[in-house]
């Protein structure tokens, strides 16, 4: 046992976990759970009882197991805490706060959610929408005591709803997909999903009950529910929710919180870099056992930075909303991550399927996945569960839209969403490949590949580059250095030179629709 009472090591369990309860149903009351930079540490016993303080809450106010709760919450223990608890007593579906009232109009229709919770003092747009639906309306109140304790308070009256608990084939949390080129498709993952992917994560980051993560990423993403909060209560860990990610903060949190690990997306991972020599004392002082990287592909360069930066090995990781989040992984064995891949099968079986037919192939193709922590298929929408799901050699197949390969040593290696690969005149370039040979250039800090509209060739190259702070580049001289890497046909026709990459909610750059956002949507020469 360490200093604190507890094992150092992970224990492996007698039975597997199923749902999120059984999730925390090993761990000692007294040990910490959830915290915050600046408050004290709610216990494990404390969140238990928390739990059934709002399933009791919820029941008496008409929420029964099988329904809805959607939860507009800005990041912090609080959000943390009430996805824990509400999970252990009905559906959840995390929104996003920054939502406008025509977004949670379609969300919560969707979603057909039963009731909406708000922070107490919360006036915004979710709570019109929430009106059009009926829907009851439960305030949190959040406590002097520990970081995320909270009570709920029911807005009106409600005949109480039956007793009971969600099992392990009951549906945990919702989510959206990003439905950037369609209509946002409903994820419907089970309370066995979340058990199943926690205990995934726990596995592959060696995960014990003295380590300690630092969230910066957003609450209604499946990154950090899963990764973050799920995997690291599962451990027996603690986990300390920071208001969202601030990378002039980050260093600050990380000398007060003194984490073992984080995890972020590589836009995040960047910015921190970028303020990484002036806090060489904290660095120094907090040493980290790993990194973690998942969401989008974390480009060799920052990969191999992170790691010297901060003397630990860089996990990164392949996941998504369908598989619950983690899919594949690099190892946690000294020098077992390989830059440029996202690892080995971590959880779920990883195959490569055709593109276009229901079968599995060598060499590279399409990215499928099966497994317990993989979605049961999309909710109200057979057409796409027709189109992503297959039956091949004994295992049902859910394909994930991403491109790659395995190497000789087991290795996956992504070239990119198919949405996202590039067809200039028949020819198709992954926007990855010309990233990593752009971020080589000494006055490039970050670059997004993406295609822009051309008449005669249908889509050609573009990048948008943000410079080192104090270094010059010109569009002209990025395109020779690429040039003199990159076949012709490769080589970005427009650079456009950004103080900023336009990103979505979570932090990841996207490719899809930024050359309208960036106004290069006419034609450009040949």
């Amino acid at each position: 046992m360490n200093a604190g009472g507890r094992p150092g090591k992970t224990e492996e369990r007698e039975t597997m976990a199923e749902t999120l309860k059984d999730l925390l149903a090993p761990h000692p009351a007294e040990w910490p759970a959830i915290g915050a930079p600046g408050r004290p540490w709610m216990t494990y016993g404390g969140l238990r009882d928390l739990s059934a303080d709002v399933a009791a809450s919820l029941r008496s106010n008409g929420i029964g197991a099988a329904d809805r709760v959607a939860i507009v919450l800005p990041n912090g223990p609080e959000m943390a805490a009430a996805f824990v608890a509400i999970a252990q007593a009905a559906a959840t579906a995390p929104l996003n706060p920054a939502y406008r009232q025509e977004e949670y109009e379609f969300y919560l229709g969707d979603l057909k959610a039963r009731a909406l919770v708000v922070e107490e003092g919360y006036h915004g747009p979710a709570l019109a929408a929430a009106a059009k639906f009926g829907l009851r309306i439960l305030r949190l109140r959040g406590g002097s005591g520990p970081a995320g304790a909270f009570t709920l308070q029911a807005e009106g009256s409600a005949a109480p709803a039956l007793a009971g608990e969600p099992g392990a084939g009951d549906v945990a949390l919702i989510l959206h997909t990003s439905g950037t080129t369609s209509r946002p498709k409903i994820v419907p993952l089970l309370q066995s999903n979340l058990a199943a992917s926690a205990e995934n994560i726990r596995r592959t980051l060696e995960l014990r009950p003295a380590d300690r993560c630092l969230n910066v990423m957003p609450l209604f993403h499946i990154h950090g529910l899963i990764a973050a909060v799920s995997a690291s209560l599962g451990a027996g860990a603690s986990i300390s929710c920071a208001p969202g990610f601030d990378a002039l903060r980050f260093f600050g949190w990380m000398n007060e919180v003194r984490p073992t690990w984080y995890t972020a997306v590589p836009t995040m991972h960047q910015a921190i870099l970028a303020r990484a020599e002036r806090n060489r004392d904290v660095i120094a002082a907090t040493r980290l056992r790993f990194i973690r990287s998942s969401s989008a592909s974390l480009p060799a360069q920052v990969m191999r930075a992170l790691s010297e930066t901060f003397g630990a090995p860089v996990i990164e990781a392949y996941g998504m909303t369908e598989a619950t989040h983690q899919m594949t992984s690099n190892p946690l064995t000294p020098g077992g991550q390989v830059p440029g891949s996202v690892g080995r099968e971590a959880g779920p079986k990883v195959r490569i399927a055709h593109e276009l037919e229901n079968r599995l192939v060598q060499g590279t193709g399409e990215v499928v996945i099966s497994g317990p922590n993989v979605t049961p298929g999309y909710e109200g929408n057979p057409d796409a569960n027709g189109r992503n799901f297959f039956m091949a050699e004994g295992a049902r197949w859910f394909r994930t839209g991403d491109q790659g390969a395995f190497d000789d040593l087991g290795y996956l290696r992504l070239t990119g969403r198919l949405k996202e690969i590039i067809n200039r005149g028949g020819e198709k370039i992954s926007p990855l490949e010309v990233d990593d040979v752009l971020l080589d250039h000494p006055a490039i800090a970050q670059v997004v590949t993406f295609a822009i509209p051309h008449p005669k060739l249908g889509e050609e190259v573009g990048a948008a580059v943000v410079l080192r702070e104090g270094r010059d580049a010109t569009e002209r001289e990025i395109r020779d250095f690429a040039a003199g890497r990159l076949a012709d046909f490769k080589v970005p026709r427009r650079i456009v030179i950004v103080a900023e990459i336009p990103k979505g909610a979570t932090g990841k750059m996207q490719r899809i629709g930024l050359a309208e956002k960036l106004g290069l949507a006419g034609p450009v020469e040949a």
